[in-house]
């Protein structure tokens, strides 16, 4: 099934169910009102509304709408958790060679995590706001999921079960803001801003065989401005797989219903693919040509992520955003 969040003048919105072809929705209020509470009586709601979802999708649904990623919030707009990773080592190794770092071997066994803000998550078509271009405003296309409780301790392969729905973000970064942070030893926190999340999340029966092993094996497009600037997979070469990135949070703690755990920019080795971050093309301009050359985000500017499957149909909707000073 496909779940939606719409607005309704509360932080947290109304949860709907979607259609499989996101043409329809249907308010899910006669089962739960919000996604939280999916989300914490797991077993007992979700057959309810994969009921109601079965009738949307044959058409049998008496109050169903069509349905508007513009009234979209995220579909979970306040989340207990939000951790991201860098699941895409080639995404690292890119970076760190464009400033002559070498990767430690660490890096291939135990993966990147930094903790983000998750109590004001943006919606699909919510403005990137920023205070200054000179931040060095940078989008990022990530797949994310959305977990069930998983108790601490919990492996890898056991972690993928814990998996609920899955979607899209743009985890956005504030390039020249990173490296002072990190110069402290403490990890980002002002250059990661509000993350937005795609209109719709998805459970993983949704995705057919491209959900494999924790892994989405279908291409994340990144349209900047117009232009397709990314066309990469996020199966194969995704180096860990959600249920290790679950499996590395709760190595010490439990993992509560309502966390979201994003992959890291999809990046693929083939440079033909694309890119899924303006600060992976500067540092694949400065191996090759010794300096950047490739302009971060000003205002105005817009960026499109999007998912197909093998059907050709948008699997989660489009995040479309525009990059918009402080009011």
């Amino acid at each position: 099934m496909k779940l939606a969040t719409y607005k309704d003048g509360s932080r947290d919105g109304q949860l709907v169910v979607v259609s499989r072809d996101l043409t329809l929705a249907h308010y899910a209020s006669g089962v739960a009102t919000r996604l939280q509470q999916v989300l914490d009586d797991w077993n007992f709601l979700s057959p309810q509304l994969e009921e109601l979802s079965q009738t949307l999708n044959h058409g049998k649904a008496r109050h169903a709408f069509a349905f508007d990623p513009q009234l979209c919030m995220a579909p979970l707009p306040r989340a207990f958790q939000w951790a991201d990773g860098s699941a895409f080592i080639n995404h690292v190794e890119l970076v760190r060679k464009a400033r002559g770092a070498e990767l430690p071997q660490s890096f291939y066994t135990d993966p990147l995590m930094y903790q983000g803000g998750s109590d004001d998550l943006l919606g699909p078509r919510d403005d990137i706001v920023c205070a200054s271009t000179e931040f060095g405003i940078d989008f990022e296309a990530e797949v994310a999921v959305v977990t069930g409780d998983v108790a601490m301790g919990t492996p890898p392969d056991a972690a993928i079960e814990g998996i609920r729905l899955l979607m899209l973000a743009n985890d956005v970064s504030l390039r020249h803001l990173i490296p002072g942070e990190l110069a402290k030893g403490f990890g980002f926190f002002q250059s990661k801003p509000a993350t937005a999340f795609s209109p719709v999340a998805a459970t993983p029966d949704e995705l057919g065989a491209a959900w494999q092993h924790g892994r989405v094996h279908l291409n994340l497009e990144s349209v900047w401005n117009g232009k397709r600037v990314g066309l990469c997979n996020g199966g194969p070469e995704m180096t860990f797989h959600f249920g290790q990135l679950i499996a590395h949070i709760c190595k010490t703690r439990n993992v509560r219903a309502g966390s979201i755990v994003g992959s890291g920019t999809v990046s693929n080795k083939d440079w033909s693919r694309g890119y899924s971050c303006i600060a992976e093309k500067r540092a694949i301009e400065t191996i090759e040509g010794g300096a950047p050359k490739t302009e971060f985000m000003q205002f105005g500017d817009t960026i499109r992520i999007e998912m197909k499957g093998a059907d050709g149909a948008s699997v989660f909707g489009a995040i479309e955003q525009k990059v918009a000073p402080v009011a």
